[in-house]
C-alpha cells in the first residue's frame, strides 16, 4: 500500500492515506568523527561546518514539503541540531526521544573500526557477531536491545500521527535495521549524512520503502556527504 500517491520528494503530495504514517528519515549531519570513520555510538559529538551546512540545506529541502505534522528527533547533539534546523525552517518544534539514538557500542566507541579488534577484541567479536542477543562489553547494546527501542519508538510516533507525514532525524544502525525490517534478506546501500529516505508504516504493523538514501540536495548544492557511511 503506498500512503501517498505523489510526493515533492517523489511528485507532488497528496493527504495521507488514513490507515497509514508517512515517516521521513533523515540520517543527521557530518561530524569530525564520521570524516575519521570512529564509531560514535552514542558518544554525544556535534556537527562539523561540514555537517551544519547540510543540516540548513536538508531543512531547505523539507521546508519545500508539504503536510509535514511533526519533527522527532534522537537527543544526541548531531542528531538534534539537524532537527532543530529543519524544525525552524518548517515552523514547527522539535519533540527528543533518546529510543532514537545510535546503538551503544560500549568499549568500541572513539575506536576506528581498524583499531577495533586490536583494542579490544572480545567487544568487536560481539559487535560483528552474527547472534542478535549478543551484547558489547562497555554498556553495549545487543541488535535485539537496539531493535526494541527504536521499533517501539517509531511504532509510537506511526500510531500518534495515522494519516499524516513526520519527519525523524536518527542515525545509520536504525536506518539501517529500519531497512531491514522493510526489505528481509536484501543488502541494505549506503547511508549518507543528512541523505533523506521515506518509510511507509501501515494496517498490521507492515513498514516498505518509498524512498531510499536520496542525497540530490546535496549534490546539487555542492555539500556531498564526506563522512563514513557507518561510524554513527
Amino acid at each position: 500500500m503506498d500512503c501517498v500517491s505523489k510526493g515533492n520528494i517523489a511528485g507532488e503530495a497528496g493527504p495521507v492515506n488514513g490507515s497509514c504514517t508517512e515517516i521521513i528519515v533523515v540520517r543527521h549531519g557530518v561530524t569530525d568523527w564520521n570524516v575519521l570513520g570512529k564509531g560514535q555510538g552514542q558518544t554525544d559529538t556535534e556537527l562539523n561546518e561540514v555537517g551544519r551546512k547540510q543540516a540548513v540545506i536538508v531543512a531547505e529541502r523539507l521546508s519545500r514539503e508539504p503536510n509535514i505534522s511533526a519533527i522527532y528527533s534522537s537527543d544526541l547533539k548531531r542528531a538534534l541540531k539537524t532537527a532543530e534546523a529543519i524544525a525552524s525552517r518548517c515552523g514547527l518544534e522539535v519533540v527528543t526521544d533518546k529510543d532514537l539514538r545510535e546503538r551503544h557500542i560500549g568499549d568500541l566507541q572513539g575506536l576506528t573500526f581498524s583499531e577495533s579488534p586490536k583494542v579490544n577484541p572480545i567487544a568487536f567479536e560481539a559487535l560483528k557477531s552474527p547472534g542478535n542477543d549478543q551484547e558489547i562489553s562497555g554498556g553495549g547494546e545487543s541488535q535485539d536491545q537496539l531493535n526494541n527501542r527504536y521499533t517501539s519508538s517509531l511504532q509510537r510516533i506511526a500510531e500518534k500521527h495515522r494519516g499524516a507525514r513526520v519527519v525523524v532525524v536518527t542515525h545509520y544502525t536504525v536506518i539501517k535495521n529500519l531497512y531491514k525490517l522493510a526489505k528481509p534478506g536484501e543488502s541494505v546501500r549506503g547511508i549518507r549524512n543528512a541523505s533523506i529516505s521515506i518509510f511507509q508504516f501501515s494496517e498490521g504493523d507492515q513498514w516498505s520503502i518509498k524512498l531510499w538514501n536520496d542525497q540530490s540536495h546535496l549534490k546539487e548544492l555542492g555539500y556531498f556527504s564526506d563522512g563514513g557511511d557507518a561510524s554513527g
